[in-house]
C-alpha cells in the first residue's frame, strides 16, 4: 500500500508523465479487454452496433441463392427426396433409367463437407417416361428410406 501511495506522490511532482501514464493504462485496458472478447467468442463484439455490423459483413449464413431454372427444352425435372445419405447419383441414375432415357442426375450436397443432404433432382427429355417414373418410384423403399418423386417446382 506504501508503494503505490509513493508513486501517486511522484506522479502529483510531474503532471504531464502522469497524464500519459493514465493514457496508456486506458487503452491497454481496452485492448486486454477486446482480446479477452475474441478469445471468448471468435469476434469482438465491445460494442453492440459495431459487433453486429462487423458480422453482418464478414459472414452471410442465410444469404438468397438464385433459384434454378426450369429447363427450357421441354425436359421434365424430377425432385427426389427422403434419399439414403449414402445413395450416389449413379444409383440415382439408373434407378430412373429403368423407366426411359435420363438426361441427368444430380443429388444436393454440403457445400462444406460434402455429403449429400437427402435430396436431388432427375431431369428427363420425355414427358411420358417421367411420370412414369414417378409414379413407379414414389414410396418405393430404397436403402432403407421411402423416396418422394414429383415434378419440380421452379420458382422462376
Amino acid at each position: 500500500m506504501n508503494c503505490i501511495i509513493q508513486s501517486f506522490e511522484l506522479f502529483k511532482t510531474n503532471t504531464c508523465q502522469a497524464a500519459t501514464i493514465a493514457a496508456v493504462a486506458f487503452v491497454a485496458g481496452i485492448v486486454v479487454a477486446c482480446i479477452m472478447c475474441l478469445l471468448r467468442r471468435g469476434s469482438c463484439s465491445c460494442s453492440r452496433t459495431t459487433g453486429a455490423r462487423m458480422r453482418r459483413q464478414d459472414s452471410k449464413p442465410f444469404e438468397k441463392r438464385k433459384p434454378h431454372p426450369a429447363p427450357t427444352d421441354g425436359s421434365v425435372e424430377i425432385y427426389v427426396g427422403n434419399l439414403s445419405y449414402e445413395m450416389t447419383e449413379t444409383e440415382l441414375r439408373s434407378e430412373f433409367e429403368a423407366f426411359g432415357t435420363v438426361a441427368s442426375a444430380r443429388l444436393i450436397t454440403n457445400k462444406y463437407n460434402g455429403k449429400s443432404k437427402g435430396f436431388g433432382f432427375v431431369n428427363m427429355p420425355v414427358r411420358a417416361e417421367a411420370e412414369k417414373a414417378c409414379a413407379a418410384l414414389n414410396d418405393k423403399e430404397i436403402l432403407g428410406r421411402r423416396m418422394k418423386c414429383n415434378e419440380a417446382k421452379n420458382l422462376i
